[in-house]
């Protein structure tokens, strides 16, 4: 008998997130939810954060990754920092097992399908993961490739993971988000023509959609861009359900009773206005502005369906709003 059932289902997330190298990736994923890291590269050393010794082997790297699976309540948050680092382990071991001295010696691209199996073996132990109730962030670094479209005159830059061509299509299908985070310069162009456009400065941001010139996806309808700050997707994981995993059989489950209740909407959207800063009046305007609730409608009286769905769900999107009805005030 099939079973059928509607709406979302509420799931930890598969995030990779890539980048040049001192963006600030390794930062931003160490406030994910209590954060656990696999360092790979010993990218953690300068930051106050909880991790596993590094990995020598591919072999100990998939045997820690099944252990946390397998841990209950050993963290909300699994770092895998960086993937490129990890295919240099599963490469080390192809390599070993099959005595060559390097991937390329196999010939015709056998290694790199070898190579491709085996990272997908490690997509299956993050999936356990997932499974048991446990956020995963994978890290990347990020290269410049020439790209050239074959129906299109000329070729361009093009931003992707520092993986090989095999390895990284399967890391972009797995994840929920591919973030790129990069440095946005500002150009300002001189009143005089005959002066070169100067740069005076920029910011960290983070891109969230394909653009010909960069990899990057995610299905929560976030903004294109954003700001390289937590803050910007943590709306996400403020009601995201994870699932736990039974009690050992030597620790006595909590009767039903006892678990501890769902944070509702308004809990959620109170925490989120709180890390913001942002005003009961402000939240009214600008829904009031979209013509859904009354300029004089208590916060309190909306409902679960719109907190959710509309003010939580988009919650970057009100923060800009605000941010521009605020400047516009100054």
């Amino acid at each position: 008998m099939l079973n059928i059932r509607n709406g979302k289902i509420p799931r930890p997330q598969r995030v990779v997130i890539y980048g040049p190298e001192g963006v600030g990736k390794t930062t931003l994923a160490a406030q994910f939810p209590e954060p656990l890291f696999i360092d790979t590269e010993g990218g953690t050393a300068h930051m106050d954060v909880r991790r596993i010794d590094r990995p020598a082997t591919w072999g100990e790297l998939i045997a820690i990754i099944n252990e946390v699976a397998a841990t209950s309540g050993i963290c909300k948050t699994l770092v895998v920092d960086t993937a490129d680092w990890a295919e240099q382990l599963a490469t080390t071991y192809i390599c070993g097992k099959y005595k060559k001295n390097g991937i390329e010696e196999f010939g015709y691209s056998k290694g790199y399908v070898y190579l491709a199996e085996e990272f997908g073996r490690f997509l299956i132990a993050l999936d356990k993961v997932i499974a048991s109730g446990v956020h995963v962030v994978v890290t990347a670094h990020a290269k410049m490739r020439k790209f050239e479209q074959p129906d299109e005159m000329g070729a361009y830059d093009r931003w992707e993971t520092k993986l090989t061509k095999q390895v990284a299509p399967l890391l972009k299908e797995w994840c929920d988000m591919l973030l790129f985070c990069n440095y946005r310069t500002f150009v300002v162009q001189s009143d005089n023509a005959m002066e070169k456009a100067k740069a005076t400065g920029g910011k960290r941001v983070i891109y969230t959609s394909h653009h010909p010139c960069w990899d990057a996806k995610n299905r929560h309808g976030l903004p294109e861009m954003m700001d390289l700050d937590y803050k910007s997707i943590a709306h996400l994981f403020a009601d995201t359900a994870t699932a736990k995993k039974p009690a050992s059989a030597d620790v006595p489950a909590p009767a039903k009773s006892e678990a501890p209740a769902q944070a509702k909407p308004i809990e959620v959207l109170r925490q989120m206005m709180a890390d913001a800063n942002v005003t009961d009046a402000e939240i009214q305007k600008v829904v009031a502005s979209k013509g859904h609730y009354a300029a004089d409608v208590p916060i309190s009286d909306y409902t679960e369906k719109f907190l959710n769905g509309w003010l939580i769900k988009y919650w970057p999107q009100v923060l800009k709003l605000i941010e521009a009805d605020r400047t516009g005030l100054n």
